[in-house]
């Protein structure tokens, strides 16, 4: 997977500003429902954010990277425990991505 420009990142960020974060990860940490609930919200949305608990950073860290990992897609910003993952859907939907709906 190609990584994102700059411009491209700040664009994206710009876009998940206002989003709300569509999936949380609990107590029981990255688990293969989790994943596959935010594959499932990366091919309808294209951008969403995820609020990743706990308190050590370098293990949120690890975890957001293993989350973009295994779902192919684009960490477009970090900050905290939100991260706003980005990848292009195969067949994107007007009424739910993210992107789509900015142009409009």
């Amino acid at each position: 997977m190609v990584s994102l420009s700059t411009a491209e990142k700040k664009r994206l960020r710009q876009i998940g500003h206002h989003l709300n974060p569509l999936v949380q990860l609990g107590g029981n940490g990255l688990t293969e429902a989790v994943l596959a609930e935010i594959d499932a919200r990366l091919e309808d949305h294209e951008l969403i954010k995820v609020r990743v608990g706990g308190e050590d950073r370098a293990a949120r860290t690890e975890v957001i990277t293993e989350i973009a990992s295994a779902t192919q897609s684009q960490i477009a910003q970090s900050i905290g425990k939100l991260v706003l993952l980005y990848r292009p859907s195969k067949r994107p939907d007007p009424k739910l991505s993210n992107l789509l709906r900015a142009l409009t």
